[in-house]
């Protein structure tokens, strides 16, 4: 990240990444409205890099962890996208078959940030897997910008199914005990409440500030939720009492939590909108519901 600082930072800035990283600007027009708060010391380039992820200091569990043994592996997806690439990843000193967590990325593909959250949920005590829903165009391209782009060619039912195929898969796996929850982010807090309601077995959803299931699909829901929102992200955060009623009328299970200032991604610590405070915290709250779920 640049020497920017945050503080100094409109909150005007951060939505206007939100509307790029979600596809609601092109480039251009991002630029171009970005250029309205390039004053002072600032330009649209430094206000560029600062606001994109920087992968290279941010991983908080190395790929070769020695804790841990974690290799990608292709899983069969045929309502899908065929052959799914996915990281699967558990501690290397398991005596025993352990509960498994589908990790779900954003909208861009198995980016580095995501590959390390599946290796600190294997760290944590679990199996994981974490699917690329790029795999049929290529995989994951290498940066940010390219994995949007790509992922927004694919046909979003087909990715349902991959990761409907994804708990198939690690439930039968050989070092499961046959448990499976899911957490996501962003476009993967949409498919964790997806799968919460197409999945009757599934043992628990996590939902980091995911867009919300149909209220008349409410009623299909079985497993215990733990949903996490922001409170400056209005775009997702504002459907969560509509949710909530039908949560309630329907006698769900769930806990949720709205934490204060922090912007839509304030899990991903490898940009900026990261909130340090809540993320440590909602991560605690997450990796202790499933170890009540999944045991």
């Amino acid at each position: 990240m640049s020497h920017i600082n945050k503080q100094d930072i409109k909150q005007e800035v951060f939505d206007l990444y939100d509307d790029y990283a979600h596809n609601r600007l092109d480039r251009r027009a991002f630029m171009q409205k970005l250029s309205l708060y390039a004053v002072g010391g600032l330009t649209v380039t430094s206000l560029m890099s600062f606001l994109m992820p920087d992968y290279k200091g941010h991983v908080q569990v190395q790929a070769d962890d020695p804790r841990l043994k974690s290799a990608y592996i292709n899983y069969p997806s045929p309502k899908g996208g065929g052959s799914i690439k996915g990281l699967l990843s558990k501690p290397v000193d398991a005596k025993k078959k352990l509960g498994g967590i589908i990790v779900v990325h954003e909208n861009r593909g198995l980016n580095p940030y995501i590959e390390d959250v599946a290796r600190r949920t294997a760290l944590a005590g679990f199996v994981s897997l974490a699917p690329d829903a790029l795999t049929p165009l290529g995989g994951y391209p290498g940066n940010d910008d390219e994995g949007r782009t790509l992922q927004s060619k694919r046909d979003k039912g087909e990715m349902e199914e991959d990761f409907i195929a994804a708990y198939q898969y690690l439930k039968n796996h050989k070092d499961c005990n046959g448990k499976v929850a899911v957490v996501g982010f962003c476009f993967g807090g949409g498919i964790a409440n997806m799968m919460a309601v197409r999945i009757p077995a599934l043992a628990a959803a996590v939902p980091f500030y995911g867009a919300q299931p149909d209220v008349a699909d409410v009623p299909k829901i079985q497993a215990p939720l733990m949903l996490h929102y922001a409170s400056l992200d209005k775009r997702i955060t504002d459907g969560w009492p509509a949710y909530e009623a039908a949560l309630k009328a329907n006698h769900k299970k769930y806990q949720a939590f709205v934490y204060e200032n922090v912007n839509h991604g304030f899990h991903n610590d490898t940009t900026p909108r990261y909130d340090k405070a809540a993320a440590e915290l909602a991560w605690k709250r997450t990796i202790e519901f499933f170890t009540q779920t999944l045991s």
